[in-house]
């Protein structure tokens, strides 16, 4: 077996990590006290390709592995896990366009996510049906022209800041067979926007619940065939899984790399606390649990890329171990730093907080372990 990154994959890697701490990483704390991701950074990331990673190429589109697509989000994690995991979900509706969408639809749509002028967001979540993903309650009732859409979806990265919307709305039974996805654009009729939430985390992303209100829909913007919008929604999750977990993966590395620089300085007791064996046992400990991360990430990654039978298992297993693995790596290298690692200025609390959320989102690690189980059972 070789686990050994080719030289195009490590080529990818490094130039996401250089633009990212050239472009947000300088920025990332400003970012995250104003609320807000400036619009004008992803046009940017999108002249490298990063808004349409597996977008096909004659789509204008990367079309890039998941495995690669891992690389990315490890490496723009190490600037700011918040702005990676938002370039994230625009990339998932990307390709939930161009698998899914008519061809109207994908020309309407993907030329401008491809090239970020229009930021996209995924709308599933609702408060009463956070991982009972398919107990929502939104409706998409059927006119003459297309839909008109009533409900409410909850904790929306991008609400009120992106320009258009993937919306999953029941448009028959009850339960994932009757449910679509939909596209609704930014100052649609009827579509508002929620107080902006205050987070523990993920500071930087906008988020709000975003409420429709007998709001119309064109029959052109129902994304793939009617009642299949969940299982739409299940495909993306697999690969959102594994950029999670590579954002936990990049910010916990960052941090550990950070707190090893700070060790070599910090002096106590007359010299570097480096030199202590029993902080030299914790720094080992943390770089054993991330290189096993890495390496089942990028498993599981491979999984997915060739269609493996138990894909989704190695995608949930990974995404649970590798975001526990990454917040217990950031909780103990702002231990390392001591009194320190508690202020803004060093940068480590900002990824305490951060990372927390991953264990939450994307499907809980909770549900996570229910995905594991019910495949070993059935074997």
């Amino acid at each position: 077996m070789d686990f050994a990154l080719s030289e195009e994959s490590e080529a990818i890697f490094d130039m996401a990590r250089d633009v990212g701490m050239a472009e947000i990483a300088p920025n990332a704390r400003e970012w995250e006290l104003q609320g807000t991701i400036p619009k004008e950074l992803w046009p940017k990331l999108a002249q490298l390709g990063f808004g349409a990673l597996y977008v096909s190429e004659d789509r204008g589109g990367s079309d890039l592995s998941r495995l690669d697509a891992t690389l990315v989000f490890e490496a723009l994690s190490m600037a700011c896990p918040s702005v990676a995991a938002f370039l994230s979900i625009h990339n998932m509706c990307a390709k939930m366009i161009d698998t899914f969408g008519s061809d109207d639809l994908k020309a309407r749509y993907l030329p401008d996510a491809v090239t970020m002028e229009k930021v996209f967001s995924y709308c599933l979540t609702e408060p009463g049906s956070g991982s009972d993903a398919a107990a929502l309650k939104t409706r998409a009732e059927r006119t003459n022209d297309g839909y008109r859409l009533t409900g409410t979806k909850a904790f929306i990265s991008g609400g009120g800041y992106s320009d258009a919307y993937i919306v999953m709305a029941r448009t028959g039974e009850d339960g994932p067979k009757g449910v679509s996805a939909l596209i609704v654009e930014d100052g649609a009729e009827g579509l508002s926007f929620g107080g902006l939430e205050d987070k523990m985390g993920w500071r930087s992303q906008p988020t709000r619940q975003v409420q429709l209100d007998d709001c119309p829909v064109d029959a052109g913007d129902l994304l793939g065939d009617e009642g299949h919008g969940f299982t739409y929604a299940m495909m993306g999750l697999d690969g959102g899984r594994l950029n999670i977990a590579a954002c936990s993966l990049g910010a916990a590395q960052q941090a550990l790399d950070m707190t090893l620089d700070y060790m070599r300085e910090r002096k106590a007791f007359g010299k570097p606390i480096a030199e202590f064996q029993a902080l030299q046992f914790r720094l080992a400990d943390m770089e054993i649990e991330l290189q096993a991360a890495r390496t089942f990430l990028r498993q599981a990654a491979w999984k997915l890329d060739t269609g493996a039978h138990d894909a989704t298992k190695f995608c949930a297993m990974a995404k649970k171990m590798v975001t526990e693995v990454g917040s217990r790596t950031v909780d103990q290298c702002l231990q390392l730093h001591g009194g320190y690692g508690y202020l803004a200025d060093y940068g480590i609390e900002k990824l305490v907080r951060d990372l927390r959320v991953h264990q939450i989102l994307e499907g809980t690690n909770e549900i996570m372990r229910m995905i594991v189980a019910r495949d070993m059972l059935r074997a």
